[in-house]
């Protein structure tokens, strides 16, 4: 999964024009024809992430490919600023200092283990993402977050509080599948 510095360009423009259009209409951007080429029409699932100087502002995506990716883009931009339960709907005076992140996930495997041990002992800090579940609990947390929780043990305790379960809680039932990102920002280079 590779993306040229124009489609990556492309889709953060593509997702600030979905937030300024959610602001006066209350619904995702429109994707045009132009949005699709190449790789962007390609299935795809992302997550978008605004930030407000380093503070979360809104974090919603797809675990799954289920559309092209430029839509998911769009639709992910405007759930984001609009949509994230943890804050309030974004207002007009906030673009000034929002800054856009996109991580753009490859397909999630499942992990085989015997114990939470030998779990973490597979998990690669700042590289793997994780989707745990477990019977209705989920949750999953991006490679990003192992900048603030860089410790195996921290990270999957944090894990499980997400997906509403106890830090100490293990079964055999659990799954965890893992997956990487392509992530980009405005201000990369």
């Amino acid at each position: 999964m590779s993306f040229t510095k124009e489609e990556k360009q492309h889709l953060l423009s593509l997702a600030n024009r979905s937030i300024r259009h959610g602001l006066e209409h209350h619904r995702a951007a429109p994707v045009a024809p132009d949005d699709l080429k190449d790789n962007l029409g390609e299935p795809g699932a992302s997550f978008v992430t605004l930030l407000r100087g380093k503070r979360l502002r809104g974090c919603i995506g797809c675990l799954e490919a289920h559309r092209p990716l430029a839509e998911d883009v769009s639709e992910n931009a405007y759930a984001s600023a609009f949509h994230d339960r943890r804050f309030k709907p974004l207002q007009a005076e906030e673009l000034a200092n929002l800054h856009i992140k996109i991580s753009v996930l490859t397909l999630p495997l499942p992990m085989i283990f015997d114990s939470e041990v030998d779990l973490l002992q597979q998990l690669q800090p700042g590289i793997d993402g994780l989707i745990l579940t477990d019977g209705y609990h989920r949750g999953t947390f991006l490679p990003s977050v192992w900048e603030s929780l860089p410790k195996p043990q921290d990270f999957f305790n944090n894990l499980k509080r997400k997906a509403g379960l106890s830090p100490e809680y293990w079964s055999s039932t659990l799954q965890i599948q893992r997956y990487t990102t392509m992530e980009f920002g405005e201000d990369d280079d």
